[in-house]
């Protein structure tokens, strides 16, 4: 007999009571704020329609490719533009359009405009989520190329797929259909592509008057701007305000970033940097070696547990955090706050999760003394920021 599992047995009686499919109706609709994600806002009859390719304050014309009748909200793409913003330029990129790649989301705005985008959900997610009222700012970040100016040719790792007929693409958004692709217009001119060996490249990084190389796996995490490193090391020196003899705490550290720039900055003060990655914490052993950098492998929740078991009295002065997308959590902030660093350098990718937990150091007496926001992967949704966090507002910038 053919037993459905229960979960997938629910979800296919939700689908079902939702109605038919509206995939293709086509509304007229006026454009409303920015969202989080690539998408601007929409309504139509009273429900929301989250919408690409469109800019706030547009009227357009959407075609639904998600949703069904009883659907709480129904998600499209702009099809035609009837009264277009000031800020709407055509894409660079031919496949930058409805229906193609979904690599990018803000093609078709003025790079200017595309920051005040991020700008505005940045400050709505940290207003919505932390209860926080902040104006931000998103600045650019140099490459080393003129085209990165214009928001082009600053991506140093891609991934590829193929297409059915063996053609290079990239993947349509919210899909597995493969558009091809001849030139990605984000991709660096020697943008590496995972080739499935076990290689290892080499990384420079000149930051705060230092020049350091970082051993990295090719296809392990690095910021793909070229640009990155040197802004986020020197930001989150700035932010810090490192002091000889100090102790620090690198969380989620990878290969060893921030420790190696920050650990010569606080010596000979102790620095622990913790990492759940195991390849990642061999290369970071390597990149740190001669810094006395102590270098642990473990899951960042368990070690702060271990490490409060075992060192109760242990002094900790500064913390950075460079957690993955879904950010730290409950399970990290709380153990953080409880150390009493003097401060805090939170570096996230969402600013849904950075809203999030910054929400939650607040409730552990750290308040957000500041933030930075920079402009890291132009031409698409995402924004890099760096918040401090100090105890009871102190060194409130």
């Amino acid at each position: 007999m053919n037993r459905e599992r229960p979960g997938r047995a629910r979800r296919t009686r939700e689908r079902a009571s939702r109605g038919a499919s509206l995939v293709g109706r086509e509304y007229d609709v006026e454009v409303g704020p920015v969202a989080h994600g690539g998408h601007c806002v929409a309504r139509h009859e009273g429900r929301v329609i989250f919408v690409r390719h469109a800019l706030p304050g547009e009227r357009v014309r959407v075609r639904v490719t998600e949703g069904e009748e009883g659907s709480p909200y129904l998600r499209a793409d702009a099809v035609e533009v009837t009264e277009p913003s000031a800020h709407r330029v055509v894409p660079p990129c031919p496949v930058a359009v409805p229906f193609g790649c979904g690599g990018c989301d803000f093609q078709h705005a003025t790079l200017p405009h595309q920051r005040e985008l991020k700008a505005a959900v940045v400050r709505e997610q940290l207003q919505r989520l932390a209860g926080i009222e902040r104006d931000v700012v998103v600045g650019p970040v140099a490459g080393d190329l003129p085209d990165q100016d214009a928001g082009l040719r600053w991506r140093t790792r891609m991934q590829y797929e193929a297409t059915p007929d063996g053609r290079r693409g990239l993947r349509r958004h919210r899909s597995h259909d493969v558009v091809p692709v001849e030139d990605c217009l984000i991709a660096h001119p020697d943008a590496r592509e995972p080739d499935g060996r076990d290689r290892t490249v080499t990384e420079v990084v000149a930051a705060a008057g230092t020049e350091r190389s970082f051993e990295v796996a090719a296809d392990g995490f690095w910021q793909v701007h070229p640009g990155a490193p040197r802004v986020l090391v020197e930001t989150v020196i700035d932010l810090l305000a490192p002091q000889p003899g100090e102790a620090l705490l690198d969380l989620y550290a990878g290969v060893g970033l921030f420790a190696g720039f920050l650990a010569p900055l606080v010596a000979p003060g102790r620095v622990d940097t913790v990492e759940g990655d195991r390849r990642a914490t061999a290369y970071a052993a390597r990149n740190l070696e001669g810094t006395g950098a102590q270098v642990h492998t473990d899951r960042v929740d368990r070690w702060l547990a271990r490490r409060r078991r075992d060192e109760p009295d242990a002094q900790v002065d500064l913390v950075v955090l460079d957690p993955p997308r879904t950010g730290a959590k409950r399970g990290v902030v709380v153990p953080v706050a409880a150390l009493r660093p003097r401060a805090i350098a939170y570096v996230a990718c969402d600013p849904a999760a950075l809203a999030r937990d910054v929400g939650l150091f607040a409730a552990e007496s750290y308040e957000l003394a500041d933030l930075r926001a920079f402009d890291l992967f132009p031409m698409t949704h995402h924004v890099e920021c760096v918040a401090l966090l100090t105890k009871g507002g102190s060194g409130l910038r």
